[in-house]
């Protein structure tokens, strides 16, 4: 996970002691995940004795297979033992798993694990800030995730003094130091954030809203109360440059990337629609749907241009597609009755603007529409009646 979570506060270089109580202790109790006390013996039933001790055997051998076999056995944990930077294999483990359980929404247990480890890194008696840097960014995210972010600032200090211009520490202290509203020290760690990595798309967005924020809170002068931003050397601009991007953020980046190309579509067939242009539209939302396949008011939205085109069935299938995702939609409803009016169907037309009323009694344009395919639906019976005649 790399920076994820943060010891715990009042800890030195090699963090809290392992006996002193954490939130990360009592929330392990909590869950059942400490070690269970041994449990005192019981004496021995009085009964006959068997033959040979057979007895006190078997009890034997079924404690020893008790203690061979660990809860959860079978389960794969070959993760556990992925190497982690300089650190022994010890620490490795419990980083690893801190890791498993911070992605698995665990985050008391995994800032369990990561103190642990910041408690050993001083018995081990190595040397690799990055890698304690790492750790101490790690609890750091699971003290943002609990909201103590007091506590997950003093961690990210106490990483960024192992490793200064780290950008995630940075990036977490500046979060929980917006969610204190101490806006002039978040607005500090957010542009140095950007100094490091002008990519980084959530800083941009917080150092606009905070400096509106700071305008309103310190007026024309803001700038001058602001804390002393640090220039970032180049040498950290470009360790970070030189970071492999991993498959997650490669992952992250290209959904980020789809979602807008997924907005900028709907918006243009959105004002192609309002110029009348129905046909361009209708191929603007159609790419739409290619990255979302989900968006019940993509194929509303559709199904309006095909019923100005008169391609009623094709209106009609996407309204059935809006409907299976949002069995409640209204417009899907009654754009539907309006493609089975084309259609002719005056009966399903009549059945779908009933829905309409039923869910909103207040659609007038539903009201008035059932009028007419009601006087439809009568004259079609008629011209049936006169034809048999």
């Amino acid at each position: 996970m790399g920076n994820a979570n943060e010891k715990p506060p009042g800890s030195g270089g090699g963090g809290v002691k392992s006996n002193q109580a954490t939130p990360g202790n009592k929330r392990r109790s909590q869950t059942g995940s400490t070690p269970e006390k041994p449990r005192a013996q019981s004496p021995p039933e009085k009964g006959p004795v068997v033959a040979n001790g057979t007895q006190g055997r078997s009890n034997h051998v079924r404690e020893e297979r008790s203690q061979a076999e660990p809860a959860g056995a079978g389960i794969d944990c070959s993760y556990l033992d992925a190497p982690a930077g300089a650190l022994p294999a010890n620490l490795a483990r419990l980083k690893n798993e801190g890791n498993h359980l911070f992605k698995n929404g665990q985050f008391g247990d995994a800032l369990e694990k990561y103190t642990q480890a910041i408690d050993g890194y001083a018995d081990a008696g190595i040397e690799s800030p990055e890698d304690l840097c790492i750790l101490y960014a790690n609890r750091a995210a699971c003290y943002l995730k609990d909201g103590s972010c007091s506590n997950c600032i003093q961690d990210c200090t106490r990483a960024l003094e192992l490793h200064p211009f780290s950008l995630k520490p940075l990036l977490r202290r500046a979060v929980a130091y917006e969610t204190l509203e101490r806006y002039r020290k978040a607005y500090a760690d957010y542009k140095t954030v950007l100094q490091i990595d002008t990519s980084v798309q959530a800083a941009h967005d917080s150092v606009h809203r905070i400096t509106k924020m700071l305008i309103e809170q310190d007026g024309p002068e803001w700038r001058e109360k602001l804390p002393e931003i640090p220039l970032v050397p180049l040498s950290a601009q470009q360790h970070q440059r030189e970071k492999p991007v991993s498959a997650e953020l490669t992952q992250a980046r290209q959904v980020k990337k789809l979602e807008a190309r997924f907005a900028s579509l709907k918006q243009e067939g959105n004002n192609l629609v309002k110029n009348g242009q129905f046909k361009e539209a209708a191929e603007k939302y159609s790419e739409c749907l290619t990255i979302k396949s989900e968006e019940g008011a993509v194929y509303t939205n559709r199904a309006i241009c095909y019923l100005r085109l008169n391609q009623y069935q094709e209106a009609k299938e996407d309204c059935d597609s809006a409907l299976q995702l949002e069995p409640a939609n209204k417009k899907a409803f009654y754009r539907r009755a309006l493609a089975h009016k084309g259609l002719q169907d005056y009966m399903a037309a009549t059945s779908d603007l009933q829905e309409v009323l039923q869910l909103d009694p207040n659609v007038q344009e539903a009201e008035q529409e059932l009028e007419v395919v009601t006087g439809l639906f009568r004259r079609s019976l008629m011209d049936a009646h006169t034809a048999r005649v």
